[in-house]
């Protein structure tokens, strides 16, 4: 009963579509009322007024929804169904409500009759679903049987082509579009109208009412044991024979069943082209035309029985309903590809999202990166402006030296000066032998202060050594920064060539300014070295000598050996001593 409700619905549903005259999804009351009132005429079902005129009672306001009609057409109508009404009437009945609507004003290759018969046939291959539409694997299946029917070829090209230019925005062809596709005659072009009305009445009959096959036959009476011509008809459970094919009049039925059989006989009676078919309480001899009649005839009715046997439906049926659930099967497959798609598109928009992320976090350690280069290069030339201002300043370091080793050399040349003049001085001071007293301790004195000059001499020295070792652990300090500066220069090379450049000009100032120092230094070594013979040739004499030494900045004291030759606290001593050898004489 489930297939058949679903199969009124269909119908039902033109019908309510059709009364829906503003395509709002609603329908008038009495309109309803009449439909309601003719279905129970057509499906031979108890009509219940009072039950009508409950559901649909004048105090509701408005017109009925689809929905709304539902729960009475199941419950007063569908649910009494029983399966012993014309089909075709009710189909019809369905069929003149929504004809005139819907049924295009455009010439058509089809009769009017042809076109219901084509509504019918999609309302058996449509999807169980609404707004009712036929998918193209159906309407590829019927236009192959149409095809078939009509004695020609399938062009399977012409309908891929078809295929290709169906809109995409659709997935099936409505009833009305189905019959202007087929009375068009594009996919029976070179047929006539009466060859295609033929074709649509043969699978009218094969998927509609069950037809499995028709035609003329000879059969022998049961009483008269004559044999008289027949139009038979097989369905599913019966063979039924007519005095012609118009189905007009019915002269009987042979009720098949799993228990009938049907059995080839050889010729008798000048009858050719025998067989027999048994059931429980008759048997039935037919003659057809010829052998391949014949075995066509056996072999449907063979497999008809073999089908009662089994208890499947009709093989148009079942091979319908195996496509309805390959569909259902694709259709899921489909769905869970796309589930699948999307949980693939969801993770593929987190991976996005995540090597989003990343590509901040990758932009934002650039950016550290940029910011710490820059501070490096900042450092760099800070560096590099940090090493300038020491180049500088041992610049000015080595041109104090320079002035300090000049100064010491105008020193040295008076110091040689004043040492000839001293030999000359020497000579006279043979001469002055009655003032050797005088001169020894004159000479006590010079010999402090020549101890004295020397440890000065020495402190000079070790300050200039001290010098020298922080020239060289500047020198140091500059290679280890000339290295790294170096590395840093292979790493930006281009960025500090011209510092590296200005580098290594300094670095041949500063070696030109060492070279100069060595040779200032050999100098100054070299009169060291004249300065000690003189003081060793000096104390070799007796006298009162005096080395010469740079004198203080104080006011010079002059006296009988040369200006500055004395200090005055010396000057003073000297003084107390001349006092004191006075008075004692």
């Amino acid at each position: 009963m489930g297939g058949l409700k679903d199969e009124l619905l269909k119908a039902i549903w033109h019908a309510f579509t059709a009364l829906d005259l503003d395509h709002s999804g609603k329908v008038s009351k009495s309109q309803l009322k009449v439909l309601s009132h003719n279905l129970c005429t057509v499906l031979k079902v108890p009509h219940d007024p009072v039950a009508l005129e409950e559901h649909f009672r004048d105090d509701d306001e408005g017109p009925v929804s689809n929905q709304g009609y539902m729960p009475y057409l199941n419950k007063f109508i569908l649910e009494k169904v029983q399966d012993n009404f014309d089909k075709i009437e009710f189909n019809r009945m369905c069929w003149t409500l929504c004809v005139k609507k819907n049924l295009t004003k455009s010439p058509l290759l089809i009769t009017e009759e042809d076109a219901f018969k084509v509504w019918v046939i999609f309302n058996f291959l449509s999807e169980d679903k609404y707004p009712l539409i036929i998918v193209p694997e159906e309407i590829e299946y019927l236009l192959k049987k149409l095809t078939e029917a009509m004695g020609g070829g399938w062009q399977q090209e012409q309908f891929e082509h078809y295929k290709i230019n169906f809109d995409d925005s659709k997935d099936g062809l409505s009833v009305w579009e189905l019959i202007e596709l087929i009375g068009n005659g594009q996919f029976s072009k070179g047929m006539d109208r009466q060859t295609v009305s033929m074709a649509i009445n043969e699978v009218f009959n094969e998927l509609i009412l069950d037809v499995l096959k028709q035609g003329y036959m000879m059969k022998k009476g049961h009483r008269r044991k004559n044999w008289t011509e027949r139009w038979f008809v097989l369905k599913p459970n019966i063979i039924s024979y007519y005095v012609g094919e118009d189905l007009k009049d019915k002269k009987g039925d042979i009720l098949l069943d799993e228990n009938c059989c049907v059995e080839s006989l050889p010729d008798k009676d000048g009858k050719k082209c025998l067989f027999l078919i048994k059931c429980f309480d008759k048997t039935f001899e037919i003659s057809a035309s010829d052998k391949k009649k014949k075995q066509e005839w056996i072999q449907a009715i063979h497999s008809t029985i073999h089908l009662l046997k089994l208890g499947s439906p009709p093989p148009h049926k079942e091979a319908r309903q195996r496509r309805k659930e390959l569909r259902k099967k694709l259709l899921a497959e489909q769905e869970e590809l796309e589930r699948q798609m999307k949980e693939l598109q969801t993770a593929n928009e987190n991976k996005q999202q995540e090597l989003e992320t990343v590509r901040k976090k990758l932009e934002e350690a650039a950016s550290r990166a940029a910011e710490e280069e820059k501070k490096r290069l900042q450092t760099q030339v800070e560096l590099q402006a940090r090493f300038s201002t020491e180049l500088e300043r041992e610049k000015l370091i080595r041109q104090q030296m320079e002035e300090q080793v000049a100064q010491k050399s105008s020193e040295l040349e008076q110091y040689l000066q004043r040492v000839q003049e001293l030999e000359d001085m020497y000579l006279k001071l043979q001469e002055a032998l009655e003032d050797e007293r005088q001169a020894r301790q004159d000479e006590e004195t010079v010999r402090k202060l020549q101890a004295r000059l020397l440890e000065e001499e020495s402190s000079k020295r070790a300050e200039l050594e001290k010098w020298h070792l922080e020239q060289q652990q500047a020198i140091q300090t500059t290679e280890a920064e000339k290295q790294e500066l170096e590395n840093q220069r292979v790493l930006k090379e281009r960025a500090l060539q011209e510092a590296m450049e200005q580098l290594e000009q300094l670095e041949l100032e500063r070696k030109q300014a060492l070279e100069q120092y060595e040779g200032v230094k050999k100098k100054l070594e070299m009169a060291t070295s004249k300065t000690k013979s003189w003081k060793d040739k000096v104390a070799q004499h007796e006298g009162l000598i005096r080395l010469i030494e740079p004198g203080s900045k104080n006011p010079h004291l002059i006296t009988n050996w040369g200006p500055a030759a004395f200090t005055q606290a010396e000057l003073e001593e000297r003084e107390k001593n001349w006092k004191g050898k006075k008075n004692t004489e």
